[in-house]
Order: structure tokens, then C-alpha cells, then sequence
């Protein structure tokens, strides 16, 4: 069931923001174990509608949508300083974006279509679908391209060697022989979300979330049915599944040391350890980081480990500090007026994304955050971002370190669209825009942190 705009902006107020609140209906003999090309055939790649026209945009985005924001420009007069800005906007008129994921210089996005997209430098370069509701998560690891689905299972696909623009579905988790023969034991029942008997190696709500952990070759999977999955993705195996929470499960996030931090509805944040390998692996409880009413959205870690962000649904986002193999609290970030909906870390920044349809920029220093950009733009609420390292400096040749600090930002959102920022950690903080442009701006304004 697919709801109106109007319901999904009225929404936003409850616990369970991230996601609307529709419910999975799935087939367990929709898959096998088999390669699949994709049946989707909708790819055009002269659509007027890859371009940025302002014209062409969605009907949420009709207000001047290559405005800049007030904070976006360092200076008109000096060319030569740093800008945060708008470059670009990407729309195909068939649902709201809900997941995003960057490698290179390709771009996939998922909306509540169920049509995965495939943008290259700003042009649509290919697409694939599959007939499991809409497309929540994203993840790429190497060639492949992981996605999890409403329908509670994950895909993955790859593109073809011969025919790069072609996708196969090279794999689903669980596999079907799986559930087959975890259906003939009893004991392998579980409770479920609603307290029904469910397997545990299939979620039985739809997915929120994706992480990969690479150098142990797993996949986390995060769920409104409490739980999060582990997976060996050489055989697409399930080897735990961990009820972790009293309420959905938005994020999950594993992390090079073997931990796992998970954020749900039910206000909490916790961490997990993982022990063990193969079928001795298990995770166990470390610690509860947040215990609160409001629901936790967002999660993200900075590059280093160093640092653990959370966004909730009161528009805050509280930080920590790995101290010692332990982690303490180390502030909060105070710059959205509604629900933050997604996060992201990369080098010194972080950024999140909100239900107010603004995207803040922070820059780190220590554990000193100041607000360097309010990203405007979006007329829905921002609800997934991806962080790529700009590389027309780095691939210019101009010396040492010529391409660090600057970064593309892609932002999609319940508009419909997704669109492309250029973000410099040079650029002036908002305390200093407000100085530059004469006391035009009240400092009141301007995000802070506490600490």
C-alpha cells in the first residue's frame, strides 16, 4: 500500500519516523538460488528528466529549487574562497527517495517504486527492479550491489561484463532452500514483531537498514521486526539473528573492531561485540550508549572509529568519544527543528539530514563542531545521504593533498528528487558568514553544539 504525500508529511510526528508504516507482503517462492536478469525494461536514456531543469522538477519542488541557501556562499566577492553549494538536482517523477549509495562515479537510488536507479555524471545511465516493495537500503561492496526490500529479504545484484547498463539478480538472502529447510524444525521458530512463530532466518518486517563489514565478509541487516541478521555474504548463509530491541530496529552499524551499534523506536542505542567465528559467532551485549523516549533514526561512525553520532526524532543529535575502548558522551548538535532522518561522517565532517528538509554541515575539530552549511533546497523532508570524495582536485595534478577536504554530497528526499552538493571543509563557518554579511543574519540562529 502506498500512502499519499500529504499522509507521509503528517506522519513525520511519530516515533517510527524513518519509514511509513506500510505493511510486508511477501511470497517465500519468489526466489531461488539462481542468476536472474532484472524484468525491469523503463530505462531511457534520453529522459528529458536526468536533467536539473527547474522545469522538469518534482511537484514538491517547484520553489525555486536552484536557489541557493543563504549559508551556501562563502562570499560573492571573493572568488577564490570556498563554496558550499548546490550543483545539481536529480528527478524521475515515480516515488519518494528513501536510499542512496556512492562509488565512483556512479549513483544508485531506491524509492518506494521499486525501481532501482543508476545515475552517471548526472545522466541516467541504467536501471533494475524487483517485485519486493520499496527499496530501503542500499549498500555496494565491490561489484555488487546489496538492497534491502519491504518485503523483510535482501537482493543482490551485479552488473553484467559484456553489458555494463545490464543488472542480474545474482542472489537473495535467505535463499530459498533455507527457509525450506529451516521450516521442517520446529525449534528454529521464533517470536516474532506481532508474537507469532516466525523463522529466524528470514526477517518478518520490512528492512531499515544495511552495513557491511567486509574484512570478516559479513552483512548486518536491521528490521522493524527488533531484530538484526548476520550473513556470510560468500553463501548468503544467516548464521545469528539478535532480538535487540523492544521496539523497530532503524539503524545498524558494524565497525572494523567487531562492533556493531544498533539505534531503534524504542529511544535506545546499543553496542554489541562480536565473538567467535563461523557457527561459534555470536554477539553479545556491551552497553546501552542512549535510553530515552524520543526514537533514534540515525546512526553513523566517523572514518577513524573515533566518534559514534546519533539523529532521533526530536531533531537532536547527541555524539561520542571512543575514549580508551570506551565510549562517552560527548555533546549534542542542535540544528533541526524536526526529526533528523539520516546521517553521514566522512573525514572532518558530519552531516545530517531532516524532516524540516534542510541538511546541516558540521565540521569537526577535536570535539569542537561548528555548523559551517544549512543546505536548502529540498521541498520534502531529507530521508538518505551518500558522501563521495570529490576528485576533479585530487585528478588535476595540483600537488599533494589537492583533492582533501572537498566532497559531493547526494541527498534524496520524500520530493522525489535527489540532489548533488559541493561541500568544502575551507569554507567559512556560519558564525563567520553572519559577521561577512553585516549582522544581516542573528547569531541566534545559527546551529550549535553543546558539550
Amino acid at each position: 500500500m502506498r500512502e499519499s504525500e500529504t499522509e507521509t508529511k503528517n506522519r513525520l510526528g511519530d516515533r517510527n519516523l524513518s519509514d511509513p508504516n506500510i505493511t510486508s507482503t511477501f511470497s517465500d517462492t519468489d526466489e531461488d538460488f539462481g542468476s536472474h536478469h532484472s524484468d525491469f525494461s523503463d530505462y531511457d536514456p534520453h529522459c528529458a528528466s536526468i536533467q536539473g531543469s527547474p522545469v522538469m522538477m518534482s511537484p514538491w519542488n517547484q520553489a525555486t529549487p536552484f536557489q541557493p541557501s543563504p549559508w551556501t556562499s562563502a562570499s560573492l566577492n571573493d572568488p577564490n574562497c570556498p563554496k558550499n553549494c548546490l550543483i545539481g538536482s536529480l528527478v524521475r517523477e515515480e516515488g519518494h527517495i528513501y536510499s542512496l549509495a556512492a562509488s565512483g562515479d556512479l549513483l544508485y537510488t531506491g524509492s518506494d517504486s521499486k525501481n532501482i536507479r543508476v545515475w552517471k555524471n548526472m545522466t541516467e545511465f541504467s536501471a533494475f527492479k524487483s517485485s519486493s516493495g520499496l527499496v530501503k537500503a542500499i549498500i555496494i561492496s565491490g561489484h555488487k550491489i546489496f538492497t534491502g526490500h519491504q518485503d523483510g529479504k535482501v537482493r543482490v545484484w551485479k552488473p553484467s561484463s559484456k553489458k555494463p547498463r545490464h543488472y542480474m539478480r545474482v542472489g537473495t538472502f535467505p535463499r530459498f532452500l533455507a527457509i525450506f529447510r529451516c521450516s521442517m524444525r520446529p525449534k528454529t521458530y521464533g517470536e516474532g514483531k506481532s508474537k507469532h512463530t516466525s523463522l529466524w532466518v528470514k526477517h518478518c518486517d520490512a528492512i531499515s537498514c544495511l552495513s557491511m563489514n567486509e574484512e570478516a565478509g559479513l552483512l548486518y541487516s536491521s528490521s522493524w521486526d527488533r531484530t538484526f541478521k548476520v550473513w556470510k555474504t560468500s553463501n548468503s548463509r544467516c548464521l545469528e539473528s539478535v532480538k535487540a530491541h523492544n521496539d523497530a530496529v532503524n539503524s545498524v552499524i558494524s565497525t572494523t573492531e567487531g562492533f556493531v551499534l544498533t539505534g531503534s523506536a524504542d529511544g535506545s542505542v546499543k553496542v554489541w561485540k562480536r565473538e567467535g567465528q563461523g557457527k561459534s559467532m555470536k554477539h553479545i551485549y556491551v552497553q546501552t550508549l542512549l535510553n530515552q523516549d524520543s526514537a533514534v533514526t540515525a546512526l553513523a561512525v566517523s572514518t577513524t572509529g573515533a566518534f559514534v553520532y546519533c539523529g532521533t526524532s526530536d531533531g537532536i543529535v547527541n555524539f561520542w568519544e571512543r575514549r580508551k575502548q570506551q565510549l562517552a558522551h560527548a555533546g549534542v548538535l542542535n540544528g533541526h527543528k524536526l526529526a533528523v532522518l539520516c546521517l553521514s561522517a566522512v573525514g572532518n565532517l558530519v552531516f545530517s539530514g531532516s524532516a524540516d528538509k534542510m541538511i546541516c554541515v558540521w565540521k569537526r575539530e577535536g570535539i569542537t563542531h561548528t555548523c559551517l552549511s544549512m543546505l536548502t533546497g529540498h521541498s520534502g523532508p531529507v530521508k538518505c545521504l551518500a558522501v563521495e570524495r570529490d576528485g576533479e582536485e585530487s585528478s588535476s595534478g595540483a600537488g599533494a593533498g589537492a583533492g582533501e577536504g572537498k566532497w559531493k554530497v547526494y541527498s534524496g528526499s520524500l520530493d522525489k528528487s535527489v540532489k548533488v552538493w559541493s561541500v568544502s571543509e575551507q569554507a567559512p563557518d556560519m558564525q563567520q558568514m553572519a559577521l561577512m554579511q553585516n549582522g544581516n543574519v542573528s547569531l541566534d540562529d545559527i546551529p550549535s553544539a553543546k558539550y
